[in-house]
């Protein structure tokens, strides 16, 4: 009997310890984790709301708070960001709210543009609104799984954590749901689903056999439902979108997580074979104009240089398969890296959509009626 009472100390004493350690380790960190409580949190350079737009955040996701002045927030975002937004957009959580934050079952709002209402009914008031990809707990549903606070460093870590699996079953017209800060309202169950996490495709780690047929084809039908959204520097969602904010909501809605630009994007997945003739890259050569020809601007490319341009947009493309993404800027030189500046999602059909002046399909080959205009400036695809 002393034996079991000083085994069952040992083991007590053992539980304190490991508790206290980790008290201990997020003390010593000094972190402070906050959860997005808006549709979209707009991150910007300075905290200033004059300061340029440099991203935006979506409801669910876990920051971390790493500056303070007066009601602005600088934070770090798991896209990986780091950017100032403001204090009502986000709620600050200590360690034992945000573990049970990332063990709540979870929802994710697949519709365009929506709202969440005080009552289960259009004509209620609404309690906020909602952009594709906003993360929400159930507030019917609970979840037994414990876990511990991630010991990785910054806010992607808790993006793994959020990976876990639930059942949950969404049934009848409304579903209840809660947001970060405990506030509760209404959403139509038919565009809400269950949210299991993230597959994450780090850079330079990814491979052919990552993403299906079928979800290629739920990534495209995304970014279509996008058409026609007008471009915004640092958009991620239907209020506006940039090019590289397009190709990461895309894949976020069908749980795919990539990096914010489109200059990390091109380090993910697998590099596709492509040959690009850099000679292209000057105006010159590429508009089939001689010197002595400058004094005529307007002259149209002649039929010979018109024919070697389209074979060689069409040699570009020529491994290229539906969903892979295209990369555009310009190439390295002795003196400088390759620099990306746009990226697109390639449809077939030598086409893809993407967001220049707004979420538009353009051909890549010069003399369609579509043809973008910047297509000659493709550069690189990979393969996720």
């Amino acid at each position: 009997m002393r034996r079991f009472i000083y085994i069952l100390a040992a083991l007590v004493l053992a539980g304190a310890e490991i508790e206290a350690r980790e008290t201990r380790e997020w003390q010593e960190n000094d972190r402070r984790m906050a959860v997005v409580e808006l549709s979209t949190i707009y991150m910007r350079q300075m905290p200033d709301y004059e300061s340029a737009l440099e991203t935006q955040e979506l409801m669910g996701t876990v920051v971390e708070i790493v500056g303070e002045e007066g009601y602005w927030r600088e934070i770090v975002s798991p896209q990986p960001y780091r950017a100032w937004a403001t204090e009502k957009g986000l709620v600050e959580m200590g360690e034992a709210e945000l573990k049970a934050y990332l063990d709540a079952p979870k929802v994710i709002f697949t519709g365009l543009y929506g709202h969440i209402y005080k009552e289960p009914s259009y004509r209620a008031a609404t309690l906020c609104d909602l952009v594709g990809g906003d993360i929400l707990r159930p507030a019917a549903q609970r979840s037994g799984r414990t876990s511990a606070i991630p010991s990785g460093k910054g806010p992607e870590a808790y993006e793994k954590a959020e990976g876990r699996k639930h059942e949950i079953r969404l049934r009848g017209r409304w579903t209840e749901v809660m947001l970060p800060s405990g506030r509760k309202g209404y959403v139509p169950t038919k565009e809400l689903k269950p949210h299991e996490g993230f597959m994450s495709i780090a850079q330079g780690e990814g491979s052919a056999e990552s993403i299906s047929e079928e979800t290629t084809e739920a990534i495209i039908a995304e970014a279509e439902k996008l058409l026609g959204v007008p471009y915004l520097w640092g958009g991620m969602s239907s209020k506006g979108v940039d090019c590289s904010g397009l190709v990461r909501i895309s894949h976020i809605m069908n749980g795919i997580l990539l990096p914010r630009n489109a200059s990390q994007q091109i380090k993910c997945g697998e590099r596709i074979g492509m040959q690009v003739d850099t000679r292209y890259w000057d105006e010159d050569f590429r508009t089939g104009k001689q010197p002595s020809q400058n004094e005529n601007p307007e002259a149209d490319l002649s039929s010979e240089r018109k024919d070697e341009f389209k074979r060689e947009m069409l040699n570009r493309i020529k491994n290229l398969e539906r969903g892979d993404l295209v990369f555009f800027g310009t190439p390295a030189t002795a003196e400088r890296p390759m620099r990306v500046t746009h990226v697109g999602i390639y449809l077939g059909n030598n086409r893809m959509i993407h967001s220049s002046h707004m979420v538009r399909i353009n051909s890549l080959i010069p003399g369609d009626s579509d043809y973008y205009e910047n297509s000659w400036k493709l550069l690189a695809a990979i393969r996720l």
